[in-house]
Formats: C-alpha cells, sequence, structure tokens
C-alpha cells in the first residue's frame, strides 16, 4: 500500500479533530495545532514530497472547512510539511528529539509565515496577539509530537522485507 493511502486517514482525522474539538480551545494561552504536528511528524516519517503533499491536503481540508480564505493555510502546511521532510531525510530521522524539535521550530516559523501572509493579503492580523502565544503554541506542539510521532509510525511503518534507502549522502 502506498504512503499517500495510509497517510490520508491520518490527514484526515486531524483536520476534522482540528476544526470540530480543538479550534477555539486555549491551553498555556495558545491554541494546540493537531494539524500542524501530524504534518510534520507524517513528513519526518515519509519524507519531504509526501510530506507536502500532506500539508497541502490538509490546509485544503481546513480552509475548505472553516471557510477561510482558500489557500493560505495549504501554503503554510505544504513548507512545513516540506522542511519537515527534509529536516528528517537529512540529520533527524533516527534522533529521539526530532519530532519535537522540528515542530517546535516550524510552529514559530508557521506561526510568522501566517501573520506575514495574511497581512500581504490585506487581511486583517493581530501580530501582537500571535507573537505572544507563538511560544506558547510551539511548546504544545513540541509536547503533542511526542505521541502524534508514534502513531504515525505505527500506520506509515514499511511491510516486512522492504528496504528503503532514503537517507541523503552528503559529499
Amino acid at each position: 500500500m502506498s504512503v499517500a493511502l495510509r497517510a490520508a486517514p491520518l490527514v484526515l482525522v486531524a483536520a476534522v479533530v482540528q476544526v470540530t474539538t480543538i479550534s477555539g480551545t486555549r491551553l498555556l494561552g495558545a491554541e494546540p495545532d493537531l494539524l500542524l504536528v501530524t504534518i510534520v511528524c507524517l513528513a519526518l516519517v515519509s519524507g519531504s514530497i509526501p510530506g507536502a503533499v500532506a500539508g497541502f491536503a490538509g490546509g485544503l481540508l481546513v480552509d475548505v472547512m472553516t471557510l477561510g480564505t482558500l489557500g493560505t493555510s495549504s501554503i503554510l502546511l505544504t513548507l512545513a510539511g516540506y522542511w519537515a521532510g527534509r529536516y528528517g531525510e537529512t540529520t533527524g530521522r533516527g534522533r529521539a528529539y526530532a519530532p519535537a524539535l522540528a515542530a517546535f521550530a516550524i510552529s514559530l516559523a508557521a506561526t510568522i509565515g501566517g501573520v506575514t501572509l495574511h497581512f500581504l493579503l490585506g487581511q486583517p492580523v493581530s501580530a501582537r496577539d500571535a507573537l505572544i502565544t507563538a511560544l506558547p503554541s510551539a511548546l504544545l506542539a513540541a509536547v503533542l509530537a511526542l505521541g502524534v510521532i508514534r502513531i504515525c509510525r505505527a500506520v506509515l511503518a514499511e511491510p516486512p522485507g522492504f528496504e528503503r534507502s532514503r537517507q541523503v549522502e552528503l559529499v
């Protein structure tokens, strides 16, 4: 079974839970972003291209479900999935701290990127509110990543006997 078929239910469930349950919930003064963490963990396990595709699909789902500006979440999550996948392919795949570190850093980058994108589109955005909640949101993402990575590894595990060489060799 391909990575896309195994990853699609993860992205769908994370997007639905994000919009229906988590939206509006505050912990430590910030809203947890389960979809972003799922995309990051999925990209760490499967690579940059599946991460980018999952980010685009998840962002499009969220934009359609919330009736937001179509494409804003998609572009942010596509970039998040791609860069998390690149980190996983080059240095972070086998390290224990990789999911938490990637989720923390990409959550900060996505917050700043989201503010910038909304500003460039001419939409009203409070940079002060977004930047105040950026650090607590990144901490929540790092904590969520510790559990989500286990689910992603279990769902996206390769079949027995299948060997994949995806490590990038630096010359």
